[in-house]
């Protein structure tokens, strides 16, 4: 299967800590004229996780992987692996995948520039970008590394995407009562759909 030019796959943590940075990764995706992709757009008992992800990842062009999360879990004391094991996979496609496969692109973000070292050696010499847990500047990571490897020259500037970032959230409360969804409780489609249309109607410029 052919990837996606337009699908961008997210692969972070989904707790509840994180959600502000999921939510923004999100909203930079679609903002940017992209689709936003993850395993949290199907509920499908049918399919394993696994074949889930890799199902996604094969029909993606592009991702991004967050691998900030690496604190020990309060009631096991072991870490989260899920995100290593998605950049594993996403990189193998990559790799060994077909020659459309070949062509996918990513970004990699964590917390710290050189944090990584100490838990993922094995990808040192790549670009690792820095957001020090701040979700505005992982909205302008995800729009430089869409716009850098897209080479899409319709993508709205940082400071735009940023500004309707703002005003996103400022509404987002009232959005989600007029579409009687809880603001802090939302399925990802739910959300996905109150951004895009936050976006076609307030930012002119997106990418088609």
């Amino acid at each position: 299967m052919a990837a996606s030019t337009r699908d961008v796959f997210i692969n972070c943590p989904f707790d509840d800590e994180f959600s502000p940075g999921f939510r923004a990764l999100v909203f930079g995706v679609i903002a940017c004229g992209f689709r936003a992709r993850c395993a949290r757009e199907l509920d499908d008992a049918g399919e394993t996780r696994i074949d889930k992800l890799y199902r996604i990842i094969e029909q993606c062009r592009f991702g991004i992987h967050d691998i900030s999360k690496t604190e020990l879990d309060i009631e096991n004391g072991l870490p989260r692996f899920n995100m290593p094991l998605e950049l594993g996979i996403f990189l193998g496609a990559k790799r060994y995948g077909s020659e459309n496969q070949k062509n996918k692109r990513c970004v990699i973000l964590d917390r710290e520039q050189y944090r990584f070292q100490m838990f993922m050696s094995d990808i040192a010499g790549m670009d690792i970008k820095a957001h020090n847990g701040d979700p505005r500047l992982m909205v302008k990571c995800i729009r430089d590394f869409l716009v850098t490897s897209s080479k899409r020259k319709t993508i709205p500037t940082a400071m735009r995407i940023l500004e309707s970032y703002d005003a996103f959230l400022e509404a987002l409360p009232e959005l989600a009562r007029l579409s009687d969804f809880d603001p802090k409780d939302m399925l990802f489609p739910d959300f996905e759909r109150l951004v895009i249309a936050w976006v076609d109607n307030n930012q002119p410029g997106k990418a088609a």
